[in-house]
């Protein structure tokens, strides 16, 4: 059985990466995350990508390229990571209880979920 894929973007303006706050579920509230979302089947994991940062953040978005390995979550899952510009809009947290956007200094002291910080020192690396 193969995983499902979900996608995250690491979206960087400047020297910071946003991050979106987790409201549910209940063991994953209130820890933070790159945004992103499953791919649908037949989806392209850029086209899921864009699709979740529309409807997560009410933007736009370029894909870029790959971050960091794929990261298992679970049984059913692999967790896949993609540099990503706005090209359009400006986030606006739909699906998060907080947006926030976070320097390399202050990305260290986050408590990102746990799949995400297997990325740590590749996002630390794009924001130089």
């Amino acid at each position: 059985m193969s995983r499902r894929v979900v996608v995250a973007a690491a979206i960087v303006a400047g020297n910071r990466l946003l991050l979106g706050r987790r409201g549910d579920p209940a063991e994953m509230a209130g820890r933070w995350e790159l945004p992103g979302g499953k791919v649908r089947p037949g989806e392209d994991p850029s086209t899921a990508l864009c699709r979740e940062l529309d409807e997560e953040l009410g933007v736009q978005a370029r894909v870029g390229d790959r971050i960091g390995d794929d990261v298992p979550v679970g049984t059913e899952y692999v967790l896949r990571a993609y540099r990503a510009d706005i090209v359009a809009g400006t986030p606006v947290a739909r699906a998060h209880t907080e947006l926030r956007w976070v320097d390399a200094a202050e990305l260290a002291a986050v408590d990102l979920l746990d799949a995400d910080r297997v990325w740590l020192t590749d996002l630390r690396a794009l924001l130089g």
